[in-house]
């Protein structure tokens, strides 16, 4: 069962697509976070949502906010698929244990052995304010992150 709102957002630390370490903690008190799970890199979807952050990445990354992409592919991948999208923002490895933090925000589909879409706006106490979860095939709709940005 996924994250709700209201709920606590679990903690967190991984390895972003440069080896740095990531933690959820690190933005508290300081910047609301979107929480983005997305299956794989490379693919057409994945590929088509990220892009489409990046192209508005000053709704995403800014004073007050920052995007965290999450899939269970390995940081090497990750690096790769970033340099060739242009894509500057942390793409985080929930790759071993595989899923784990994908498992605790309740999206990580064990049969396909990847994280569904889900998006998760968590406030700057550590508080999920709102979610949507798509199914793989189903890309989300970007302005809904900005709308409930705005309610922060």
């Amino acid at each position: 069962m996924a994250i709700e709102v209201g709920d606590k957002a679990p903690e967190f630390t991984l390895k972003d697509n440069h080896g740095r370490t990531v933690s959820l903690s690190d933005y508290r008190g300081e910047k609301n976070v979107v929480l983005l799970f997305y299956p794989f890199a490379f693919t057409g979807v994945c590929t088509g949502e990220l892009c489409a952050l990046r192209d508005e990445l000053p709704s995403f990354v800014n004073d007050d906010t920052q995007l965290l992409a999450v899939s269970n592919d390995s940081i090497h991948t990750l690096r790769v698929f970033a340099e060739q999208e242009g894509l500057e923002y942390p793409l985080l490895s929930d790759f071993w244990p595989h899923g784990e933090v994908s498992t605790a925000y309740g999206v990580f589909d064990a049969e396909k052995g990847c994280a569904v879409r889900g998006t998760f706006i968590i406030d700057k106490e550590g508080v999920v304010r709102w979610t949507v979860l798509n199914g793989l095939p189903d890309a989300r709709d970007l302005n809904e992150y900005v709308a409930a940005l705005g309610t922060l």
